[in-house]
């Protein structure tokens, strides 16, 4: 089942033991038509597989993707900007989306491809290349 493509783009000195330190984006190119709300929820429980999240945080960071996540169609582009030490901002189809000045956030979200804990190790593998 092709739900989405994705690419990694990194800045020079990329490190995946070190992700959560470099300035880097995650575009995904959706195959299909998804619910904002769902990819939220969905985001969040991947976050929650990799590591501990308390409930108060867990339920301020769904409300932040809710808000950041639009439902999307085939052909639609969103694109996660990490900013170290700041978080994170989203665009859809190259619009800003929402800014979530966050940097927990941020390392537990963009975690959900690029962590060694992933669900989708082979995913990650491919993402990184040989940096990984």
């Amino acid at each position: 089942l092709h739900i989405y493509d994705i690419r990694l783009w990194v800045s020079e000195g990329f490190t995946a033991q070190s992700y959560e330190q470099s300035a880097l984006a995650i575009e995904i190119e959706y195959a299909r038509a998804l619910e904002g709300r769902r990819i939220a929820e969905r985001s969040l429980e991947e976050m929650q597989r990799i590591a501990p999240v308390p409930a108060a945080q867990g339920g301020a960071w769904l409300a932040s993707m809710r808000q950041a996540f639009p439902d999307v169609r085939d052909g639609d582009r969103m694109t996660g900007l990490h900013r170290p030490g700041e978080g994170v901002r989203f665009f859809h189809n190259g619009k800003l989306r929402a800014d979530v000045a966050d940097p927990s956030f941020a390392r537990a979200f963009f975690a959900i491809w690029l962590s060694p804990r992933t669900s989708e190790p082979k995913l990650r593998m491919a993402l990184l290349g040989s940096g990984a």
